[in-house]
């Protein structure tokens, strides 16, 4: 609820120019670097950025199979924000991404369903102080759709 009355006269704003740039190629991944990679050892850490139910495929409304990439963990990114929707300060931060494995050095590479939400816990990464990360673009959604490929369920990664 908005207290006071509606302005009418609102300053005129200047339009903002935005132009759009490729996700640099050194920071994509692909689905066999992630597959091979994932739970391999501390030099990779691949993050799972879906929420928790998603990862441990409990259920999965959009995607062939459910459950998470053998060796990812589980780091949702609407948990990098507090109750007013803003970003954690950057030791708690900090704390979430040492819980999931991350140290100073690893390289770290984020997916999600789709490729969106995983740059959130990449940009978070960020906040934190450990530099930048990795993007699976193809992420649930296509791994899933891979056969082939083996998955894990539950918490464990």
């Amino acid at each position: 609820m908005y207290d006071g009355p509606l302005e009418r006269d609102t300053p005129r704003r200047t339009r903002a120019s935005f132009s759009a740039r490729p996700w640099p190629a050194e920071r994509l991944a692909g689905i066999e670097e992630v597959a091979a990679r994932a739970g391999a050892g501390e030099a990779t850490i691949v993050l799972d950025a879906r929420n928790r139910e998603r990862y441990r495929g409990d259920h999965e409304g959009l995607d062939p199979r459910s459950g998470h990439i053998p060796g990812a963990r589980s780091l949702p990114c609407r948990e990098n924000l507090d109750e007013r929707g803003r970003f954690l300060p950057a030791e708690q931060l900090r704390e979430r991404f040492a819980d999931a494995g991350v140290s100073a050095g690893a390289s770290v590479v984020s997916y999600c369903g789709s490729g969106v939400t995983a740059c959130h816990n990449l940009l978070a990464l960020e906040l934190a102080g450990y530099g930048p990360g990795r993007l699976y673009p193809g992420s649930w959604s296509q791994y899933s759709h891979a056969s082939g490929r083996p998955i894990a369920t539950g918490d464990v990664p």
